[in-house]
């Protein structure tokens, strides 16, 4: 897998990270163009590969009443019309095997949910369509175990995967990651990490997922100095009225000093 397979993806040439970011949930075509727009700006003044990341339906949900989507052809048209407007790729997570084919319509990037990453068929699906496949890490599943997930992908004739870890679960509601097991999956895929959803503190009581925004650089920091190809930060203008997963989303006036340090880090480390 290289990064050059990525359709329009830019600066794939300057050493950098690259970025998966965007709100967890395309809530309208407004909000995704003013995410997109600023994330944009930002990483192309610091020359930073992005993809642009937007659920176009959310099929994992803690309550029957919580946001699913806007329908499905909805969202996923306005993820190609982010792409189309700033010629950027982008990326969204599948939950069926009927998903693999229509969101190959429309985006660049198929995402693999940690729950589902031991589906078979979803995964040999999402193989066929010949898109990337970003592969995020069960919270129940070791780093080792990832290698077989990845090689469902090859064996189904596609070689175009990478490995996001998204924490480990840690006792009933919290979520840790574990880097020791960066070095590992990078072994079998470019591998990601997946800064806000390691900080999610799940199964609240209210029904709705609590998360640890305040640790978003103290994680992703510790990721650059680790070595991980990319990072994934779901971030929204207001994250407080967010309809999923706004309580661990960065805020996105915070995005751009964040990616500036990270930069600096990621430079500095690559300087030995």
């Amino acid at each position: 897998m290289k990064l050059s397979d990525v359709p329009q993806l830019k600066y794939t040439d300057s050493n950098n990270f690259f970025l998966l970011s965007g709100p967890c949930a395309i809530e309208g075509e407004d909000m995704a163009l003013r995410i997109a727009e600023k994330i944009v700006s930002i990483t192309d003044a610091l020359q930073i590969p992005f993809v642009f990341k937007g659920s176009f339906k959310k099929a994992n949900r803690s309550r029957i009443d919580s946001f699913t989507g806007i329908g499905d052809e909805k969202a996923l048209k306005i993820l190609k019309k982010v792409s189309d407007t700033f010629n950027i790729p982008t990326v969204t997570d599948i939950h069926e095997i009927s998903d693999a084919a229509m969101a190959a319509e429309y985006v660049d990037v198929l995402q693999i949910p940690a729950f589902l990453v031991r589906q078979t068929d979803l995964l040999v699906a999402a193989a066929e369509t010949g898109k990337v496949i970003n592969l995020k890490k069960g919270q129940f599943m070791s780093p080792e175990a990832m290698k077989h997930a990845v090689q469902k992908v090859k064996d189904s004739g596609n070689d175009k995967a990478w490995i996001t870890d998204r924490g480990t679960m840690f006792g009933y509601q919290d979520m840790i990651v574990d880097f020791r097991g960066i070095p590992t999956m990078r072994q079998y895929a470019p591998t990601v990490l997946d800064v806000t959803h390691s900080l999610q503190q799940p199964n609240q009581t209210s029904g709705v997922t609590g998360g640890r925004p305040d640790m978003i650089e103290t994680i992703a920091r510790a990721g650059i100095v680790n070595n991980v190809d990319g990072l994934f930060i779901e971030t929204h203008f207001d994250p407080a009225n967010a309809k999923s997963d706004g309580a661990n989303m960065l805020h996105l006036d915070h995005l751009e000093g964040l990616l500036k340090h990270l930069v600096a880090i990621r430079k500095t480390i690559t300087a030995f």
